[in-house]
């Protein structure tokens, strides 16, 4: 079957990848720059939120929705809900280890490897979570293919993280996250083919979501991540932190 995509929701959704990106690449500094314990810790989560739940899970979601699949489409919630699991704890994970102690391509390596397969499997979780009459194949070459661009973007996103500190240099590193994400996203999307079955597998206990309420979900989530980044990034830069 032949699917087509809808332009303009492609186009939003790296732009949502741009700006979830540029959100966590604020927050990353302060990883970098606490000097107590429970803020460092707590720029990892805000950095890994920004980054799994805006950048790459919104970004999945609306790619989803921009396919054209011609089939009554809705979501299972279990599902969806645990790509955004694997989604913000492969990055949190990614961020709290090459940003605890010093920073080494030891330590990046094996975790862009850990980070990559985590949103891959974000990326396959939630195209498990979609319920239509048919059923997926993938075509593995496509699909190892995909996992193999996740760990790059996630070497690369984790490097400029660290390394890139002025505005233009992290706006200019989140258009590359965000070409990289959805570049692993529709890489991952072409391995898939769809099998026309006519039955619609049936949800889990928790239901099911439309297309149309997951895009408004995704939509109050980016937003909240985008606020939050900014009002985050705004108390770190003006308070006076105590070592302790």
């Amino acid at each position: 079957m032949l699917d087509q995509y809808s332009l303009p929701l492609v186009a939003l959704s790296y732009i949502i990848s741009v700006v979830g990106s540029f959100a966590a690449l604020q927050l990353v500094t302060g990883i970098t720059e606490a000097v107590v314990k429970a803020d460092r810790r707590r720029a990892i989560l805000f950095a890994g939120l920004a980054m799994g739940g805006g950048a790459i899970w919104s970004m999945h979601f609306v790619g989803m929705m921009a396919l054209k699949s011609h089939m009554p489409m809705s979501y299972d919630v279990i599902k969806t809900l645990l790509s955004v699991v694997f989604a913000v704890a492969a990055c949190t994970g990614g961020l709290a280890i090459v940003g605890t102690g010093r920073f080494t391509i030891d330590k990046l390596l094996p975790t862009s490897i850990l980070m990559g397969t985590g949103v891959a499997g974000m990326h396959y979780m939630g195209m498990e979570a979609m319920l239509m009459p048919a059923s997926i194949e993938y075509n593995l070459n496509i699909l190892i293919i995909s996992i193999v661009i996740a760990v790059v973007a996630a070497f690369a996103a984790l490097w400029m993280a660290f390394h890139l500190h002025g505005v233009g240099q992290k706006l200019g590193s989140a258009l590359i996250m965000g070409v990289a994400v959805c570049g692993m996203h529709y890489t991952g999307m072409a391995a898939a083919s769809y099998q026309h079955t006519g039955t619609t597998p049936e949800p889990g206990f928790a239901g099911a979501l439309s297309g149309d309420h997951l895009g408004g979900v995704t939509v109050v989530i980016s937003i909240g991540i985008i606020v939050m980044a900014l009002r985050v990034n705004h108390w770190y830069r003006n308070r006076t932190p105590v070592p302790v």
